[in-house]
């Protein structure tokens, strides 16, 4: 009798300690994943953080000409028999309207990407060679000068394998990177998205940032597009919209 009364006491106070153990364990792993972009902020003007459902943070603030900057991570567990990803996306927004078109590549694409926008634009375009397997598409207002300018600095930036996406539209670029990988253990056992990372080191922003600036200034203004009253036309609704890449 005793040793059954003592046996649920210590099965009770067992069950008692591990919710404890999980509640704290669950509360350090959002303060943690609450902070990946600390460090980074002080690489912006007016730098401010928000945080979205699933409590990764969101950067925004400006550079020293006035263009914002918006950094964001996002979880992907979309693709079977690959461990999860953590997605750095850093978009650019100019400050005015630019008379390019819209452009960009997808490294290793598989139809999942959900945060992809090259998958948006409705004109398949023929990618560089290379040892990176790429989907390049646009618009249809790029001269093949533009592609094949385009396509050849797509060739030099997807060389870094960490590299998913690279988008050129006229109101911003965009460029998404792996910014960490899944614990295989976390993703095997328990199905879960589990990261190692505990701050997006600012370097890795630094050098998305200057690699924005580059495809920033990259077609210039001044270039001939093809129907450009239909450009001008159809591009003035980026204006409006909440994300405007």
């Amino acid at each position: 009798m005793i040793t059954t009364i003592a046996f649920s006491a210590f099965a009770i106070a067992s069950g008692i300690w591990m919710s404890v153990r999980a509640v704290r364990d669950h509360r350090a792993a959002m303060a943690e994943r609450r902070g990946l972009l600390d460090d980074a902020a002080r690489l912006l003007r007016d730098a401010r953080i928000t945080f979205s459902a699933d409590h990764f943070p969101i950067l925004a603030g400006s550079l020293a000409d006035g263009r914002q900057i918006r950094a964001e991570l996002i979880v992907d567990t979309m693709v079977c028999r690959r461990l999860p990803q953590l997605w750095l996306k850093l978009t650019l927004f100019e400050t005015i309207l630019r008379a390019r078109p819209r452009i960009g590549a997808l490294a290793r694409p598989t139809g999942a990407e959900f945060y992809s926008i090259v998958h948006e634009m409705p004109r398949l375009l023929m990618p560089p060679p290379g040892d990176t397997a790429l989907l390049m598409r646009g618009d249809g207002n790029a001269s093949d000068r533009q592609v094949e300018r385009t396509a050849a600095m797509f060739a030099s930036l997807f060389s870094d394998r960490t590299l998913k996406e690279a988008a050129i539209t006229p109101r911003g670029v965009r460029l998404v990177r792996q910014a960490d990988e899944g614990q295989r253990a976390a993703h095997l056992l328990l199905r879960q998205a589990r990261f190692s990372v505990t701050a997006i080191a600012p370097e890795i922003i630094r050098r998305t940032i200057a690699e924005a600036e580059v495809l920033s200034g990259f077609l210039a203004d001044d270039e001939a597009v093809p129907g450009r009253r239909d450009f001008r036309k159809n591009a003035q609704r980026f204006l409006f919209q909440a994300d405007p890449t």
